[in-house]
């Protein structure tokens, strides 16, 4: 296996290209004045040891030259095989309520921009742990599976909105469910489910916590909101439209509710923790998380990948140094060789 470092580089061979357009130019442009000058033949009698093919070759040289430095800096890395990496750490899911009612701006900047900081500084403090994201509003969807690529999970995690749930409202339940089926059975680690939500649940459903506890799956509910409330803005792009209204055209005034929250987490075998703090939630998730019991288990990956750069580094030398120490006159065994019938033609 192999990979490019430097792509771009690569656009330097435009510039080769036009030297040897360059170099063919003034060749041309040389004979025609030669022609001009005097006869060729006589030419060959004035300049006896001039050499057609060391200036051929010596453009050849330089363009290998040139061209091996150019590859050492698109800087090539080989990897030789996949290998199995043991790790220590534990599964976190994190479900992230992303329902029109996280739009609002009780807490600063707003209740989904908290939980998103929470969830980002949280994954800023793990070790070797893998991590997933679910997000939820009228129905969940899975926007991250386990991973211990955490960059990546960070990067998804920013995407997360509103409009990427279909359906409106929120039913933590479907949340749980979809996090039921999250972790991987053949490898029992420690789990866990951080869900993040302002308690707002528009499901019928009995909650069903106890089964994650049955599955050894530990819950914590992270509540974001206040209880004063406040209402929803209604944004296109950057552009304020106004506020969400009901049906008798008041504002919709959407609170924070920790008592299901709080539910959850009792019953998930977990802890509440009332997250507008953003760095006192962040440090309790992580203690909570760096106390719980590493268990090892298996990533695959190719090995490190070796840089191959300083091969093309020494090649190029080799090259524009063998065209320094060319003269362009002929030497004797390429007379003998007579590759460009050059004794015919006197």
């Amino acid at each position: 296996m192999y990979r490019l470092e430097e792509k771009t580089y690569f656009t330097y061979f435009i510039a080769i290209a036009l030297l040897l357009l360059a170099y063919l130019f003034v060749y041309l442009w040389k004979k025609r004045k030669q022609k001009q000058f005097a006869d060729l033949q006589l030419l060959d009698k004035l300049s006896p040891e001039r050499s057609t093919f060391k200036s051929v070759l010596k453009i050849i040289l330089v363009t290998l030259g040139l061209s091996s430095l150019i590859i050492a800096m698109v800087n090539p890395k080989m990897g030789t095989k996949l290998k199995t990496i043991k790790r220590e750490g534990v599964d976190i899911v994190f479900a992230l309520d992303v329902s029109k009612s996280m739009l609002c701006e009780d807490i600063a900047p707003s209740r989904l921009a908290k939980a998103k900081q929470i969830i980002s500084k949280t994954i800023d403090n793990l070790g070797s742990d893998r991590v997933g994201i679910i997000i939820y509003a009228g129905s969940a969807y899975p926007l991250l599976p386990i991973t211990t690529d955490q960059a990546a999970a960070k990067m998804f995690l920013q995407s997360a909105n509103p409009d990427m749930v279909s359906s409106h409202g929120t039913a933590i339940n479907e949340a749980l469910k979809l996090a039921k089926t999250y972790y991987d059975n053949e490898e029992q680690t420690n789990r866990f489910l951080v869900l993040i939500s302002d308690g707002e649940d528009h499901s019928e459903n009995n909650i069903i916590t106890n089964e994650l506890s049955n599955e050894g799956i530990k819950t914590y509910t992270i509540g974001v909101g206040t209880k004063k409330g406040g209402p929803i803005k209604i944004k296109v792009g950057n552009s304020f439209l106004g506020y969400k209204k009901d049906r008798k055209g008041e504002t919709v005034i959407t609170q924070m509710h920790d008592d299901i929250l709080k539910e959850i987490a009792k019953n998930g075998n977990g802890k509440y923790i009332y997250g507008n703090n953003t760095e006192t939630t962040v440090n309790t998730i992580t203690k909570i998380l760096n106390s719980a019991q590493k268990k090892e288990f298996e990533t695959k990956q190719f090995s490190d990948y070796k840089d191959q750069f300083q091969w093309f580094v020494a090649i190029g030398l080799v090259f524009l140094l063998l065209d320094l120490f060319m003269f362009d006159k002929k030497t004797k065994w390429i007379q003998k060789l007579n590759l460009f019938n050059e004794r015919n033609k006197k």
